[in-house]
């Protein structure tokens, strides 16, 4: 395998292949979040209903990504509830039509363990949907898989604990997704894990899309918030690249980083790294995996599983930072992250010969040259506020923003990068409840939280944040400034749009899951 992996590896390629027109997970068709060709819109407002073909109210939370088959969309909410809560367990599966958002079929999911409703890092609907054109499975992230056919006839269903912020992907007959071993105490993780055995363990696991029966596990471990992403090497051997350390005492040892195989999940090689936060995409670029590890981005042999190149990514970086209004080259160092964070989590995606990342500590977008090592950061603003009949407003400063609520602006203090908004997140559903378990999920979704996975389609790179804001950039732009940010979008009102999922795409049309509605982007 050894020798194989060196032979090939200037040949990668993504893992699943699927119809142009279908996004059957939510890695989309390439499953890297990718796709090259294709013409997806670049500009739209839900407020003020441009490009938009239409919206699909829907009756309760959710935050699962879109998934689109054969003109069919996938994606699940709560269950509705008729007062303000801030725990579910129940989900409703949606099966719509992709032209109009009519509801083909419905069926409801349950599971024995509560989670947090609409949280900043997940809930019980976080896990998207995986079709594989004849069938489609549905993940409860309350302790549920259940599939069905095309139809909404019941296959099969297994109590499985798939973890929040896993993204299931499809390999072969299979669907990969990372399974928890130990159960949430009233709607969250404790963090008395930290000395349990290899056998609770949280580990990538792949079942049968026919059957729901286990195919193969990892042994080597993987944390509950990485998103392991398969590649296929040019002689048809496909790997996985998996990650171990993050927050909440994870058992998981040694913190780092394994390449497993997707045949049988057997480890091929580790690399440990001390303190190590695996909450992010795991990419290969040529012969090498990246890894972004505290203030540093590391290239690895993927041959040896060893570091050939370091990269600061903090240290003397070119930012291009908007002061009084335009904006203005400065050399920063920035300081570190919490506990060794410096990109938000999972807020990083490997496109072309770029490695993009969102700051933990600034509202600033970061990319990596992988040709030259070169670094540049970006600053966008953390909420766009848009009212029909009015002049856009963009937030970057303190100046501009209020405390969420319940808190004051202390006095030479600041807000911190994730509340810098006009208008925090009410977090009420369709029917004007508040479903919140998490009081952190008002922030703007810069900072500490788990952010939607930016997806790239036909160069354009889409970075949608909690507040539903989004932006769209040139993902190859040459230069990473102003000119590269093509337009700044809305997915509804300002405080009203709470967003935690990626945009999928398919026949020229985006989709959007607010925590309200459903959303097609483009029109016919």
């Amino acid at each position: 395998m050894k020798n194989q992996l060196a032979l090939f590896v200037l040949l990668l390629m993504p893992a699943a292949v699927a119809q142009a027109e279908d996004w059957p997970q939510a890695a989309g068709p390439n499953a890297n979040y990718v796709v090259q060709d294709g013409t997806a819109p670049t500009t739209w407002s839900v407020v003020n209903n441009t490009n938009i073909a239409w919206t699909k109210t829907l009756p309760e939370t959710g935050q699962s990504t879109v998934t689109i088959s054969g003109g069919k969309l996938y994606f699940t909410c709560l269950e509705p509830v008729e007062a303000d809560s801030q725990l579910g367990s129940t989900l409703i599966a949606y099966c719509c039509d992709a032209k109009s958002g009519k509801t083909l079929w419905e069926r409801k999911i349950e599971a024995k363990y509560p989670l947090k409703l609409s949280g900043c890092f997940s809930d019980s609907s976080a896990p998207p949907a995986v079709t594989d054109g004849e069938r489609v499975c549905f993940f409860n992230a309350s302790g549920t898989i259940a599939c069905f056919d095309l139809n909404g006839k019941p296959l099969w269903t297994v109590e499985s604990m798939a973890v929040g912020r896993s993204q299931p992907f499809l390999i072969g007959g299979s669907v990969c997704y990372i399974k928890q071993s130990y159960m949430p105490e009233q709607g969250k993780f404790s963090h008395a894990h930290a000395d349990d055995p290899l056998e609770k363990w949280t580990q990538l696991q792949a079942i049968s899309m026919k059957t729901g029966k286990p195919v193969w596990n990892t042994t080597c471990g993987v944390n509950m918030g990485s998103i392991p992403i398969p590649w296929t090497l040019a002689d048809g051997q496909q790997v996985i690249m998996v990650g171990r350390g993050g927050g909440h005492g994870p058992p998981e040892k040694p913190e780092g980083v394994s390449l497993v195989s997707a045949k049988d999940g057997s480890t091929i090689w580790t690399l440990p790294l001390d303190g190590f936060m695996s909450t992010q995409t795991f990419n290969i670029h040529k012969d090498r995996a990246l890894i972004f590890h505290g203030n540093s981005h590391l290239s690895v042999d993927l041959e040896s599983g060893k570091v050939i190149d370091t990269t600061s990514f903090v240290k003397d970086v070119n930012v291009l930072r908007f002061i009084d209004g335009k904006y203005v080259h400065k050399t920063e160092t920035l300081p570190g992250g919490t506990k060794g964070r410096s990109i938000i989590q999972q807020g990083n995606l490997l496109v072309g010969d770029y490695h993009y990342f969102r700051s933990y500590t600034h509202n600033y977008i970061g990319r990596i040259n992988l040709t030259n090592n070169q670094v540049e950061l970006l600053e966008l603003p953390t909420q766009l506020v848009r009212e029909s009949g009015k002049d856009d407003l963009l937030i970057y400063t303190d100046d501009q923003a209020t405390p969420a609520p319940g808190k004051k602006k202390g006095k030479g203090k600041g807000i911190p990068i994730q509340l810098r908004a006009k208008f925090h997140n009410d977090m009420k559903n369709s029917r004007g409840f508040v479903v919140m378990g998490d009081p952190r999920s008002q922030g703007n979704g810069w900072g500490h939280h788990s952010t939607a996975i930016m997806t790239s389609i036909g160069g354009k790179l889409y970075v949608p944040i909690m507040n539903g804001t989004v932006f769209v950039l040139q993902a190859d732009a040459k230069k990473l400034d102003q000119k590269a940010i093509l337009a700044i979008n809305d997915l509804g009102p300002a405080g009203g749009s709470w967003n935690r999922a990626s945009l999928s795409y398919s026949d020229g049309k985006l989709y959007a899951h607010t925590i309200k509605q459903v959303i097609c982007i483009g029109k016919e």
